[in-house]
């Protein structure tokens, strides 16, 4: 198919999927008097990079992720550390919004049962 069909297909704009070809993370397309022409496959790998995107990994780590498992282990854990960190501290922001709506104090920060549990969250931040 075009890169106009891929793009259609997708929902990607051609610009994206030639960016995406000129720093590795699609495999440059065949090329039929001048026009790139991509295999089905394609829209599965435009897919996953979309999907990899909204994950919150940079194109570096896709492209990592892109490849043997060995060579990609080390990645994908640093980047479930990241995505674990990254839970807690949504936690602590939903916590922290839900104790707001109901606090009778002017000042949150005032508040002794919030900085009650900002100090819980710094001692469990510290802990080993």
């Amino acid at each position: 198919m075009t890169i106009g069909r891929l793009a259609e297909t997708t929902g990607v704009p051609a610009s994206a999927i030639r960016y995406w070809e000129r720093h590795g993370l699609l495999p440059e397309p065949e090329r039929v008097s001048g026009q790139r022409r991509y295999p089905p496959e394609a829209a599965e790998r435009i897919t996953v990079l979309r999907t990899c995107q909204r994950a919150g990994l940079t194109l570096v780590e896709i492209g990592e992720f892109q490849r043997e498992q060995p060579q990609r282990e080390a990645m994908i854990r640093a980047k479930i550390g990241e995505i674990e960190q990254r839970m807690v501290d949504l936690e602590h922001a939903r916590q922290l919004l839900t104790h707001a709506l109901g606090c009778g104090e002017e000042d949150i920060v005032r508040c002794p049962k919030f900085r009650a549990q900002m100090a819980a969250w710094e001692t469990a931040d510290a802990a080993p």
